[in-house]
């Protein structure tokens, strides 16, 4: 999730075992350590522009990571606290505050390497956006109440409301995987597999993406007390074995459109309108969209060098609208692009 939530969880996680007058000290530990798992997003190389895709929530977020995520959370601390806190006290409170850094990244629909190097694939339980303000919220209100009141029970709380809101989001998935069922077996598709995953910020509005023969079909599901369907649009599934078949397999940018296709679990496509441009479809800046929120940018004239990876937010008042339809369940007055 977002790095504030990550120092929010890991400063509760801290607080929840801190003794009275360890309360100040702890939030600030933990509250470090919950960070320092994204530190991964440091790896990068100009020469190499996928390589930071690749390695954000990789191995600093495994869980068999975690001891030594601790350890190096302490080393770094310790210059800083050793006047006010012992070594292994320090230690303690850096392995709760970084100990469910991968697991709350997992529940996202990014992903994360949560069983490195035992399973190379990314875990993604897709209950909760990679923002969601009430979680957060949840957290922090937990978080300052036991730095004012010196005491660990409303950093407990904080975290039993953070289990209840996962539990929402795990139930808010099913709702909505279960509505693609539906609708898939009403078009007569078979699904070959899918996504389901929450819009920005909320567990009502949810993105569903499938595949059925060639093709990938994008909508949108509300799930509030009854559950309400969006149809979006479909798009060609990219196969680089087929659409670039003629393309050497040893070049550089082919062998990028493979990391960025194992990056994106797949579900990429090419936008008519911009075919120089290999999207992520399990994102979009509208919900019923295809135009990707990242991608990477194919040159065809110089396949020797690396693709670039790019953003292309749209935060447009049209994207807006058709985003708060779906949030509050009114017809669309705008179509999907």
């Amino acid at each position: 999730m977002d790095i504030l939530t990550q120092g929010l969880l890991g400063a509760t996680l801290a607080q929840s075992q801190s003794r009275q007058k360890e309360t100040v000290i702890a939030t600030i530990i933990g509250f470090a350590a919950g960070l320092l798992a994204d530190a991964d997003v440091l790896i990068q190389s100009s020469s190499d522009p996928l390589l930071t895709i690749e390695f954000h929530r990789h191995f600093t977020h495994s869980i068999f990571f975690i001891p030594f995520g601790a350890l190096i959370a302490s080393l770094i601390l310790w210059p800083f606290m050793k006047k006010r806190i012992d070594f292994k006290r320090l230690y303690v409170f850096s392995l709760l505050g970084y100990s469910l850094s991968g697991f709350l990244d997992a529940c996202t629909s990014y992903g994360t390497h949560l069983l490195w190097p035992l399973m190379p694939e990314r875990v993604t339980f897709n209950i909760i956006s990679i923002v969601d303000p009430v979680f957060t919220l949840g957290l922090l209100v937990g978080v300052i109440y036991s730095l004012k009141r010196k005491t660990s029970t409303p950093a407990r709380l904080g975290l039993i409301f953070a289990a209840i809101y996962m539990a929402i989001g795990w139930t808010q998935h099913q709702r909505a995987e279960a509505v693609m069922a539906e609708v898939a077996k009403e078009r007569g598709h078979a699904i070959e597999r899918g996504v389901v995953k929450p819009t920005l910020g909320n567990l009502v509005a949810w993105r569903s993406v499938y595949q059925s023969g060639d093709r990938l079909y994008v909508d949108g599901v509300r799930v509030g007390l009854a559950p309400k369907f969006y149809e979006g649009q479909a798009v060609d599934l990219f196969r680089p074995e087929v659409d670039f078949m003629y393309m050497p397999k040893e070049l550089a940018l082919y062998q990028d459109i493979l990391r960025f296709i194992k990056f994106s679990d797949g579900y990429v496509a090419i936008n008519p309108e911009t075919p120089h441009i290999l999207g992520d479809l399990r994102y979009s800046n509208k919900p019923l969209g295809i135009k990707p929120v990242w991608g990477i940018e194919m040159d065809l004239r110089n396949p020797q060098y690396h693709a670039k990876y790019k953003f292309y937010r749209d935060l447009s008042k049209e994207n807006r609208q058709q985003f708060f339809d779906i949030l509050f369940g009114r017809d669309l007055n705008t179509l999907p692009q």
